[in-house]
């Protein structure tokens, strides 16, 4: 599955065996099929997302506190995960795999 992030994550935290990741400040191929975001990035996410995400693409939300919620809500984010529990992010996105992309 290709990834794209906004926000730099830890490489280590994504499988590279299953999983292709770019990062949207260096360049995209555009057609990535999940999108990882921050608070910090959700504009750039917003005004890219056609140039760097496939057609069928679902954006992860990494949420520090209950304000980032709020915020992200009106943005039609497809999943969240706290940045407390980013050891986590590479089992959301193999069950985001499994549900969406097989």
């Amino acid at each position: 599955m290709k990834i794209v992030t906004f926000k730099e994550v830890e490489e280590s935290l994504i499988d590279s065996s299953k999983h292709t990741v770019e990062h949207f400040q260096s360049g995209c191929s555009g057609d990535a099929q999940v999108a990882i975001i921050d608070i910090n990035t959700i504009f750039d996410f917003e005004e890219n997302k056609h140039d760097a995400c496939a057609e069928n693409f679902i954006s992860v939300a990494i949420i520090d506190d209950d304000s980032d919620y709020e915020a992200f809500k009106n943005f039609g984010i497809d999943a969240w995960i706290k940045g407390t529990d980013l050891q986590d992010l590479n089992s959301l996105l193999n069950l985001i795999e499994k549900r969406h992309f097989s």
